[in-house]
């Protein structure tokens, strides 16, 4: 229960009584406040004007009618021949339009006809001027029907522009919906550029140079599938409270199919701007039918979802829709949106409800023998990674698919297949904030064009910013890019944990072709990194670490290497200033070979020394990593290794 105060306004006021009947209704506030709900600029969030506003919106929000969208309306396809049910028939309560009257030009039903049908979708009562030419003489009109006029002008010139701008009712109604309850029609437009003018500062802040400094960006366009078209995200607009925030858009994540077996579709759900490609058997209208339907089933049963309030998914985001894409007319656009949207499509899927086509975009879900070997596997692509969301939902599903399972001799008939997809699946969550976990299965999977799987895995390593994206970028370019903005907790796991030495003038990390074709990478989840940083200088394109270093320590026990990763023990044997020789064991978990010889090992901390770095001091207090060991002790304290260490900062080559 929210509770508000007012200076100006006590117990027994009729706005305070107003507030405590609406909230005596349990309904969640970020029920009751749709996004499209704006004050009057005369009241502001004062009290009285908020209790008004909400029972206005209350006023209005009585059951609206029930909207029913086919299969056989939206694409002329008998509803009984669609496999996937949910496909066949949304019926509820959203304010969905069919297609039909989405694709109505706003010309042909004139100004008139437009608001008429705002006015029945909407529930509101909005007017034209009678005549609009008498209102333009200079006389002021009655001070009762100020107000009345400049709607309804303001309304009329709105509805004009988009008729000259050829606009379909289904883009009218896209941009208006969010704020066509706003107080004052006439503020319409104002709220428009608004929104239109923050959305553009906030990407234009977002890419610095060559880098991301904001990684959570929202998506620069969601479908928005009451009225099955694509807008931009600042249409959906922002809130009258400062804790209402946009509608977060349902993510769809998907595998692309082969380009044999998809179709590049001219739709105007995206205002034809560009091809969209989709699978052969897929139909975007009957997508958006089944989307409809699994929201609707989400918040069923929802004692917060009110008869008012949105009862499906409102927007959602798809990459073909909502993604420039290729071979449309303005490619030289598409490459500079890339620049920022596609290493920032992590951010749509991130802590959301994922909807998974694991078959390909609207298909129905069939697991074969070889699908999930497949290189078009959903399991298998580089993408799909960022992709599994908090939670997911299975699209595309049949009544005699997969998901229905069917005990023959006490047996699971598809166990194998589901058992593997879902274990998957399972495993891919539990290891997100593992880097080499992660990067052990980005090495399973392949992407379309190879430095995608460097981009892929820039949310699961949790990075602070990100690299922009450049399709003809090198594949070692992209990794130091990534390497350069991961958290210096991460790229401390580098320096400790991977046992070879990088290549170049790198060698304190691995190389691209190194993570991807080291069989066994090291295990990092249980490294302790509290106070191991590897410190990163963009200026000096300089990293360096600060810690424990033992000068001069002979490792001795790890000549030969060895096929299998197993434990092999070994000894550093370190000569204290009155020439007594101190011997400590070590051991390594990796088959390398370290040559037997007197190095610098760098460690972590007085209580964290489990973990070690060999290699050689340089002039300029430089470091040229060679492997890494472990010993067996937990700190300093109990093995007698503090007398030999000190702190000290070195530049890692």
């Amino acid at each position: 229960m929210l509770c508000f105060q007012h200076q100006e306004c006590n117990a027994d006021c009729t706005a305070h009584r107003d507030l405590y009947f609406i909230f005596s209704l349990r309904v969640a506030w970020s029920s009751i406040v749709p996004s499209n709900v704006h004050p009057r600029k005369d009241t502001g969030n004062s009290l009285p004007g908020i209790a008004g506003r909400l029972l206005m919106i209350w006023s209005i929000g009585k059951r609206r009618p029930v909207v029913h969208l086919s299969a056989f309306t939206e694409t002329g396809q008998a509803e009984l021949s669609i496999e996937v049910p949910k496909q066949r028939l949304y019926t509820g309560r959203s304010r969905v339009i069919p297609c039909s009257l989405a694709d109505t030009p706003c010309a042909i039903l004139g100004a008139q006809g437009v608001l008429d049908r705002l006015n029945t979708i909407l529930q509101t009562s909005y007017t034209l001027p009678a005549d609009p030419s008498s209102l333009t003489s200079t006389a002021s009109p009655a001070p009762s029907s100020a107000t009345s006029i400049r709607d309804q002008l303001s309304l009329l010139s709105i509805l004009e522009d988009y008729i000259q701008k050829n606009y379909d009712f289904g883009t009218a109604y896209a941009l208006l919906r969010p704020v066509w309850n706003t107080v004052n029609p006439s503020e319409i437009q104002d709220e428009l550029h608004r929104h239109e003018r923050r959305d553009r500062e906030l990407r234009q802040c977002a890419l610095v140079g060559n880098r991301i400094i904001k990684p959570n960006l929202r998506p620069r366009r969601v479908w928005d599938l009451c009225s099955n078209r694509v807008v931009p995200l600042w249409i959906t607009g922002d809130s009258i409270f400062k804790f209402y925030t946009v509608p977060t858009p349902t993510p769809i994540s998907h595998a692309w199919v082969d380009e044999k077996d998809r179709v590049d579709v001219w739709t105007p759900i995206n205002g034809k701007e560009w091809p969209v490609p989709i699978p052969k058997d897929a139909d975007l209208n009957l997508i958006r039918i089944e989307m409809l339907n699994l929201a609707a089933e989400d918040v069923e049963g929802d004692e917060t979802q009110y008869d008012f309030t949105q009862c499906a998914a409102e927007y959602a985001w798809l990459d073909v829709l909502c993604l420039r894409q290729k071979g449309g007319p303005s490619e030289d656009l598409r490459v500079e949106e890339w620049r920022l949207d596609v290493p920032t499509i992590g951010a749509v899927y991130r802590n959301a409800k994922v909807l998974i086509y694991l078959n390909g975009l609207g298909r129905p879900l069939r697991l074969r023998d070889g699908d999930l070997d497949s290189d078009r596997s959903w399991f298998r692509r580089a993408w799909t990674l960022q992709e599994i969301g908090s939670l997911h939902i299975i699209a595309g599903d049949t009544p005699d698919g997969p998901m229905h399972t069917q005990w023959i001799d006490g047996r699971d008939c598809e166990a194998v297949l589901l058992t593997r997809f879902h274990r998957q699946l399972n495993s891919l969550k539990s290891i997100v904030y593992d880097p080499f976990a992660m990067m052990a299965y980005m090495q399973k999977r392949v992407s379309t064009n190879p430095v995608d799987r460097v981009a892929g895995l820039t949310f699961p390593l949790l990075t602070h910013t990100i690299p922009a994206y450049h399709e003809s970028e090198t594949l070692e370019d992209a990794w130091t890019a990534l390497v350069n903005v991961m958290t210096s907790r991460t790229r401390a796991k580098f320096l400790f944990m991977y046992p070879r030495a990088g290549l170049g003038s790198k060698k304190w990390r691995p190389t691209w072709e190194h993570v991807m074709k080291e069989p066994g990478l090291p295990q990092s989840g249980s490294l302790t990194i509290a106070q191991m940083d590897v410190v990163r200088n963009d200026e000096m394109d300089e990293d360096s670490y600060t810690g424990l270093c033992i000068q001069k320590g002979y490792v001795r026990g790890f000549d030969t290497g060895s096929a299998e990763n197993h434990v092999r023990c070994g000894e550093l044997v370190i000569e204290a200033a009155d020439g007594i020789a101190h011997t400590f064991k070590i051991h390594v978990t990796h088959g390398l070979p370290i040559p037997e010889d007197t190095y610098t090992l760098l460690g972590g901390n007085r209580r964290s020394i489990k973990y070690w770095v060999v290699g050689r001091q340089l002039p300029d207090q430089r470091f040229e990593k060679v492997s890494v060991v472990a010993t067996d002790y937990d700190d300093l304290f109990s093995c007698g290794l503090e007398e030999f260490t000190e702190y000290r900062r070195f530049v890692l080559l």
